[in-house]
């Protein structure tokens, strides 16, 4: 007798745990990741905007590792897409090479010509600017080629 009421209880039990709803569970594992996500991004946000503050060579990478941040935090949060809408209306000069950048295919190159070409204007005067120059000589012997 004592191996028939085991059994049945052991039966019960795998019925009853087809029975329990998981999507609470569910519900708190998928909110996690997205905390988690946003998480990771703000802080790819915060060492990629450290990185813009270094010299030059680092520069470049720096804006890498902040479209980074904001594709994880982008994708993940609400309101954070609602305040990047806002930002890109009242700043578009600056938030448009980070936006070309969270495209599905990115133009690395451009936006970071451009970015260069911003540098240049915003740290050294007229005279001792030498990128557009450069770039225009190089387009020229392609051309004669």
């Amino acid at each position: 007798m004592m191996g028939r009421n085991t059994t049945m209880s052991v039966q019960s039990l795998i019925s009853a745990a087809s029975r329990i709803d998981t999507a609470p569970a569910r519900r708190v594992a998928r909110h996690g990741v997205r905390w988690a996500m946003i998480g990771v991004g703000s802080l790819l946000i915060l060492v990629g905007g450290l990185a813009q503050l270094t010299p030059l060579p680092i520069h470049f990478p720096g804006l890498l590792v902040v479209v980074a941040g904001l594709v994880l935090v982008l994708r993940s949060s609400y309101s954070a897409r609602r305040t990047f809408i806002k930002m890109q209306r009242r700043h578009p000069k600056v938030v448009f090479p980070l936006r070309r950048l969270l495209r599905r295919e990115p133009e690395v190159m451009p936006v970071a010509w451009q970015q260069v070409l911003r540098t240049e204007r915003m740290v050294l005067p007229r005279r001792w600017r030498f990128a557009g120059a450069t770039r225009r000589r190089i387009v020229r012997r392609r051309h004669k080629r």
